[in-house]
């Protein structure tokens, strides 16, 4: 179950899947530790392909993303990630919450 008692086992499609990742989500210290992360990841993607960076900065992009991303579920959210029991829905969540904040649907 998720904190709002919702259902959490199998979901059928990501579109399923969205509004309970978005529950979890709800502590905005936390959504912007996601942000950050996410942001974070894609600079050091875009200085790698520069190539300001080696690629070896490419084994920090887990670190970065799901370090920021963490942080807020065990501090500021108090549950577990998503990327637990649905890593793929979780990874593409991620990204659609990222496009959702920078397009102002979702407050940052």
């Amino acid at each position: 179950m998720s904190t709002n008692g919702t259902p959490t086992a199998g979901f059928s499609s990501f579109r399923e899947f969205y509004p309970f990742y978005l529950d979890e989500h709800r502590n905005r210290t936390s959504r912007r530790l996601h942000v950050i992360g996410s942001a974070l990841v894609l600079v050091i993607l875009g200085l790698v392909i520069s190539p300001l960076l080696s690629a070896w900065w490419l084994l920090a992009l887990p670190v970065v993303g799901y370090g920021f991303a963490w942080v807020g579920h065990f501090f500021f959210e108090h549950n577990n990630p998503a990327t637990f029991k649905h890593p793929v829905y979780s990874l593409i969540g991620d990204w659609v919450m990222f496009k959702d904040v920078l397009t102002g649907k979702i407050p940052f």
